[in-house]
């Protein structure tokens, strides 16, 4: 049996989605809603009309601190932590379970990601076509909006750390042999619809890494090998979409770059155009 966490905050536009999708997951056995600093009405949903769920209302807007929080009611692992505005695919839960119960090497896991680009502008729908090709994405646990530890692996690391990248700062802790995706669950994630909202939470992202490696928090690293392939795919019948994906991603990296010399003052950005 497994416990699920969802942070949200203010997510009262996307929240049923996803509790829908959780709700008659077998092999669940808690369902943890850490609602944190909320001015919509969120808790409300959650409380009225989900009771099977455990719902804090916390008052800090802050997702690494509502999981904290959230960890302090778990009764089972492994522990699923899953975004607000996604939709996990039916058996899901039982499926990873399963799987890492059989395989005691892997101790980070998530379910594959099936991105939904179609109400997304063109650019968008260009960057995600050789983003979700690139072989650090294919690894596993990247792109996924969710990460399932066990018990074992949960001992890596003692609390969240504050910082912006809770899902990057959990992959590196663990190395590539470790993690895997689950063939066979799937998450559903809406990509933004326009590009200025892509550019924010790409940005988001990358700040998130640039933060963790200034803060030395990763004690495995990644070497992220994109020359070859996006050279290859430079040279190939889908050079528009390399030059799509090069183009935002250079957008992004100056982006972020700014916005790191002030992070300390950072304000979360969301994705409203999907909601």
């Amino acid at each position: 049996m497994a416990t699920v966490i969802v942070p949200a905050h203010n997510e009262a536009s996307v929240i049923r989605r996803c509790l829908d999708s959780l709700v008659k997951q077998p092999g669940m056995d808690t369902l943890i809603v850490a609602c944190n600093g909320c001015t919509d009405n969120t808790v409300e949903i959650v409380r009225n009309e989900y009771p099977q769920a455990i719902c804090l209302e916390i008052a800090k807007p802050s997702k690494v601190h509502a999981l904290n929080e959230a960890e302090k009611c778990l009764t089972s692992w492994p522990v699923f932590y899953i975004d607000a505005d996604t939709q996990l695919a039916p058996n899901a839960v039982q499926a990873i379970t399963q799987a890492l119960a059989a395989d005691s090497g892997t101790l980070l896991a998530a379910p594959e990601p099936v991105i939904d680009t179609s109400q997304s502008s063109w650019p968008v729908r260009q960057y995600y076509r050789l983003w979700l090709q690139l072989p650090y994405i294919r690894d596993g646990v990247v792109a996924t909006c969710s990460y399932v530890i066990t018990q074992s692996g949960r001992q890596r690391f003692r609390e969240f750390p504050p910082i912006i990248n809770d899902d990057g700062f959990v992959r590196c802790q663990f190395e590539r042999q470790e993690r895997r995706n689950i063939p066979g669950a799937q998450i559903f994630i809406t990509a933004p619809r326009n590009l200025a909202s892509l550019i924010k939470i790409k940005t988001r992202a990358r700040l998130g890494n640039m933060q963790l490696a200034a803060a030395r928090l990763c004690p495995k690293t990644d070497k992220k090998l994109y020359a070859r392939i996006l050279r290859d795919k430079l040279l190939s019948w889908e050079f528009i979409p390399a030059i799509v994906y090069l183009l935002i991603a250079s957008a992004i990296r100056f982006r972020a770059s700014r916005q790191f010399r002030q992070i300390h003052s950072y304000t979360w950005e969301k994705d409203q155009s999907s909601r």
